[in-house]
């Protein structure tokens, strides 16, 4: 085991947690900005309207799931969906 003084252990104890923090915060950027290209626009789904009617239901697949129904995907699916049929599915 290395013979390390206070200020020594300190020093490397404080270089760890901001490695940590780092790595963090470039995960947390990375996992940001994949979840956004993920998202489809309404445009996309119009032109891939079985995907849309795919994603639709999905979204409609668990009733009492309203943080589902609210995401992105869901919404422009669904508005996808009203544009091309002219009706709230």
């Amino acid at each position: 085991m290395l013979n390390l003084n206070k200020t020594q252990k300190r020093n490397a104890i404080i270089a760890a947690s901001i490695s940590v923090l780092i790595t963090s915060i470039i995960l947390n950027t990375t996992n940001a900005e994949s979840s956004k290209s993920d998202t489809k626009s309404v445009a996309w789904y119009t032109a891939n309207i079985k995907q849309a009617e795919a994603q639709n239901k999905l979204c409609r697949a668990d009733s009492e799931n309203t943080a589902l129904h609210e995401t992105e995907n869901c919404v422009n699916a669904l508005h996808a969906l009203e544009i091309s049929f002219g009706v709230k599915r």
